[in-house]
Order: C-alpha cells, then sequence, then structure tokens
C-alpha cells in the first residue's frame, strides 16, 4: 500500500508517493542494531551525509521522518515518531539542511524529540515540571547583586519588568533577592506554576525545562513561551550580567559571539518545540507548496 508523503530536496517541497515499507535504519547506515546494543548515547557529533532524500510520512503512531527509503530511529533504536506534521518537517528540514557531514550539535528539535522518545532520565510529567519550578529558586531574574551601583540600577530596569508581567500575567508574588541563598518564592506562587505547567503534554515540558535550563531563568521562559518576550530579549535579558562586564572589560574575540549565536538557536529551538508540540492542528500542504 502507498500513501503521501512531503519530500525535502534541493531546498523545495513538493508531495509525492513513498512506500509504506522499507528499509529502516537509525540516524546512521547498516541495520537495526540489536537490543542489547540499545543503550541510550548521543550519536557522534559529525558523520558524513549518507541520505539524498528527506521525506515524512505519517503512520500509525505519528509523523515519521525518512532519510531515502530508511526509517529514521532514535538512538535507543525506537521509530522515530513525532506527534504533529508541523513538528516532523521542521526535523525534516534539520536533516535536508545538513550539507556533507551530518552535524547533530546543530540539530536541537532531532535532540529534542529523541529526548522525549527515549525519556533516557525516566522522568514523568510531574517530575519535568518540578525540575522546571525548581529554577525559581536561582532565577537569574531574581538573584541580584549589591555592587556596583551601575550594575545593580541596570538589573532592576531590566528584569524588573519582566518580573512585574510575570507577577500579573499569572497573579503571583516572585520578587528578588541580593541573598547568597536566592529569593524567597511564596508556595502559592510553585503551586500556581505547576498548574499553569501542567496544562502541557509531556514532549512541550520537555521543550520548556529545556528552554529553563539555557536560560536559568523560570520567568525569561514564561515570558517567551507567552510570546511576551522574542527569543533576542529574552537571551539578552539572561546575560545581561555578562554583557556589563564585556561592555566594560571588553570582548575575547570569537568566543563570545560564538555563545550568544548557539545560546539563540538552542532557545529559538526550544520555544519552537514547545508551540509544535502544543499545535493540534495539522499543516495544510498548500502551505508547504511554492
Amino acid at each position: 500500500m502507498w500513501r503521501s508523503c512531503l519530500r525535502l530536496r534541493g531546498g523545495g517541497r513538493h508531495l509525492l508517493n513513498c512506500p509504506r515499507g522499507g528499509l529502516t535504519a537509525s540516524t546512521g547506515l547498516g541495520p537495526k542494531p540489536p537490543a542489547h546494543a540499545r543503550a541510550y548515547a548521543p550519536p557522534a557529533a559529525e558523520r558524513k551525509r549518507f541520505y539524498q532524500n528527506v521525506s515524512i510520512s505519517q503512520g500509525e503512531a505519528g509523523f515519521e521522518i525518512n532519510l531515502d527509503h530508511r526509517k529514521l530511529r532514535t538512538p535507543q533504536a525506537k521509530l522515530f515518531t513525532v506527534p504533529s506534521e508541523a513538528l516532523a518537517v521542521a526535523v525534516a528540514t534539520e536533516w535536508d539542511s545538513q550539507q556533507d557531514t551530518i552535524k547533530t550539535y546543530t540539530m536541537h528539535l532531532t535532540t529534542l524529540c529523541n529526548t522525549s522518545l527515549d525519556n533516557p532520565t525516566q522522568r514523568d510529567k510531574d517530575q519535568l515540571i518540578w525540575a522546571a519550578v525548581k529554577f525559581l529558586d536561582t532565577d537569574t531574574v531574581c538573584c541580584r547583586v549589591e555592587e556596583p551601583e551601575t550594575l545593580v540600577e541596570l538589573q532592576r530596569n531590566e528584569w524588573d519588568p519582566v518580573i512585574g508581567w510575570a507577577e500579573r500575567r499569572y497573579g503571583v508574588k516572585i520578587g528578588s533577592s541580593t541573598s547568597i541563598v536566592g529569593p524567597s518564592i511564596p508556595a502559592r506562587t510553585r503551586e500556581v506554576l505547576v498548574s499553569h505547567l501542567a496544562s502541557y503534554n509531556t514532549w512541550a515540558l520537555q521543550g520548556i525545562e529545556f528552554v529553563v535550563s539555557q536560560l536559568k531563568s523560570m520567568v525569561l521562559t514564561l515570558g517567551l513561551i507567552d510570546l511576551h518576550l522574542t527569543v533576542e530579549q529574552a537571551v539578552l535579558l539572561s546575560r545581561l550580567e555578562e554583557a556589563f562586564q564585556i561592555q566594560k572589560w571588553g570582548n575575547v574575540e570569537w568566543a563570545h559571539d560564538y555563545e550568544l549565536q548557539d545560546l539563540r538557536a538552542r532557545t529559538a529551538a526550544g520555544a519552537l518545540f514547545v508551540h509544535l508540540c502544543s499545535e493540534s492542528s495539522a499543516v495544510k500542504h498548500k502551505l508547504l507548496q511554492g
């Protein structure tokens, strides 16, 4: 039996028929590894591109990624299946964008999908929620310095409005502190945010925790996911003290710029992942053509 799937090739997108069956493969070339060899481990940083065409197809459990006629698999050799067509298109684009070598460290959406499918740390939904909420105790925008005065003022002017927005948006008290032990977050604040995060599915929560860990801030992550902040704004606010030090002492040639761009890429991918995993409607094929 044949089905319709989306094919990505040469920067263009068009529909064609793809076989339902065919060879299966992991992220590399070769046969499916035996069960005893499926310990979770990320793939090599770079490897030679072994496929020509990338396509997506719909299976029983969701949308699948095809590298030529091979089915993409996770590091634990599970069939790589995502819940939405939009996410499948985004992941397929990552694979299609690779040139002579596959740079897996740039494929953040693929990595997040692998984590959601394999769940290497074996965490359930409640554990993911609390892992994100615990960042409030050391939240970047809540932990302040006492000196120098110029940095104190900078933090107050840039971070206070974001905290104020979050407090109004969720009807909670967050505040800030210069104490070495961090801010004192009221129990009700945690309860409200836990309840809010519980409205997301497990896949989206993987993305939220990923963004929180990149920005070191639950407050900034909420602002980003709620579209109150752009990726650029959230990243700059998370690096406010570093930016202050760079302005004072100077920039390390190429190093700081690379770190900034890498953080932007990771944060953008995480935010996109959250929204695509929360999207219930299918992507219209006519929007993908042309």
